[in-house]
């Protein structure tokens, strides 16, 4: 039996940090060493979510712990703010990071891109973990190539940060890819209250719904002559996203470089 991937997970005491942490207690193939957060320093994390006492405590400096405890793969789930820092101090001590958090910048790619050249070793970041939500990318990509005309609604819980949403940013990219640029509606058309069409992205309209309730939906609308087609996948609990982050735990020491979205590991 081959030895257990060492793990530590970064923005452990947010809700999706929870969520991978039981993930990967949970899993024969994963050794859990260490978990981060700014918050909750010296809490055991095992009462956090639903274990005993496991030894393993929040720490909040990220560069002491993983150069106390060596991991070979670091997930982080923390912000915007912090996730690019993060995963280049994972880099520059030989840990591959596989990254949830979204919002992260074109430059903020190439930058960890450089590093991970530099260092010999590979990333892999992933706008959406849920398996369902890869498989709306690519049928949305599908269809896009007969229903050019298409706009994308993403709808989460009232804290995210960021929008649009990274998936949504995905899939339009995707779209792109397969159809490019088009421009969609009335040329004359115009808005009473600015931002009612929402974001504009190739022509296309990406609108986003942030309420509480929420966990994380998205429906790609396709309209035709006479008809129309609609792609949507949701997240109704946050394990939704625990098999894809399990499977690029497992598969980001096989990839090259920074690898971006999870359809890229299906086949890896």
């Amino acid at each position: 039996m081959s030895a257990k991937i060492t793990v530590l997970v970064s923005g452990a005491y947010g809700r999706m940090g929870r969520e991978v942490v039981k993930a990967c207690l949970n899993d024969d193939e994963v050794s859990l060493v260490g978990v981060a957060d700014v918050r909750g320093k010296g809490q055991d994390i095992g009462p956090l979510v639903g274990f005993d006492k496991l030894g393993l405590t929040l720490e909040n400096e990220l560069a002491s712990l993983i150069e106390a405890v060596r991991p070979e793969v670091m997930v982080d789930f923390t912000n915007p703010q912090a996730v690019v820092r993060n995963a280049k101090m994972a880099l520059e001590q030989g840990v591959r990071p596989v990254i949830g958090t979204t919002g992260l910048e074109e430059k903020d790619i190439e930058e960890l891109r450089r590093l991970c050249a530099k260092q010999n070793l590979s990333a892999c970041i992933a706008p959406n973990f849920a398996l369902g939500a890869v498989l709306m990318m690519k049928f949305a990509r599908e269809a896009a190539r007969f229903f050019p005309n298409v706009e994308i609604i993403e709808l989460h819980h009232d804290q995210k940060l960021d929008a649009p949403s990274g998936t949504a940013l995905r899939t339009a990219e995707q779209i792109l890819e397969g159809r490019g640029a088009l421009r969609q509606g009335h040329p004359n058309e115009y808005e009473k209250i600015p931002g009612s069409r929402g974001g504009e992205m190739g022509g296309m309209r990406v609108h986003s719904v942030r309420l509480p309730g929420l966990v994380a939906h998205q429906e790609v609308i396709f309209g035709g002559v006479g008809q129309t087609l609609t792609v949507r996948h949701d997240s109704l609990s946050r394990e939704s996203f625990m098999p894809g982050v399990l499977m690029a735990v497992k598969k980001v020491k096989e990839l090259q470089g920074v690898v971006i979205g999870l359809e890229n590991l299906i086949t890896a």
